[in-house]
């Protein structure tokens, strides 16, 4: 019985510092002039200069859908959150930083109402600050790796989970 204990006292420590969503109902995706940021913006870090098919970027973070997640993964096998953003823009030359919080840093801030697809898109799920990252898809949709159904898969900005959560957009492709 201690065994299991232990166990189960691990696994839910795993499951809460790991990337989490969780199902939603649609709402309104937040806009300019809802609730003010209390943080300053993060630093610019710069990424190098190329040109970027965001359509092929963003067919390869599609084909990855149904890859499991797995905590601290980073390809094919198994994908974290930010795993999965790192491997899917390293196919195109560009290096991210692995944790979420660095990745906050990379490239130049959009504002909602000028989401790409291809943008990297952050939440605040299980922290607070940037714990969560998934890529642009156009329109109102995203790719991501999240952590409570265990598979890469495409979501809503706009349900009530995510848009409660945004909490800001980079742009690392030009």
């Amino acid at each position: 019985m201690r065994e299991f204990l232990s166990l189960l006292v691990a696994a839910t420590a795993i499951t809460a510092s790991a990337c989490a969503s969780t199902g939603a109902t649609p709402r309104p995706f937040p806009v300019p002039g809802g609730a003010a940021r209390t943080e300053p913006p993060p630093p610019v870090v710069p990424v190098p200069s190329t040109s970027t098919d965001t359509y092929a970027l963003t067919g390869t973070a599609l084909s990855l859908r149904g890859a499991p997640y797995r905590n601290g993964g980073a390809d094919p096998s198994g994908f974290d959150c930010s795993g999965f953003t790192q491997y899917v823009f390293s196919k195109y030359g560009i290096a991210l930083p692995r944790a979420v919080a660095e990745q906050f840093t990379a490239g130049q801030a959009v504002t909602p109402e000028r989401l790409a697809a291809g943008d990297l898109l952050f939440f605040s799920t299980v922290a607070p600050g940037p714990t969560h990252v998934a890529i642009a898809l156009g329109g109102d949709e995203f790719v991501h790796a999240p952590s409570s159904a265990g598979v890469d898969r495409v979501e809503h900005l706009s349900a009530a989970y995510w848009s409660q959560r945004f909490i800001g957009a980079r742009r690392v492709t030009n």
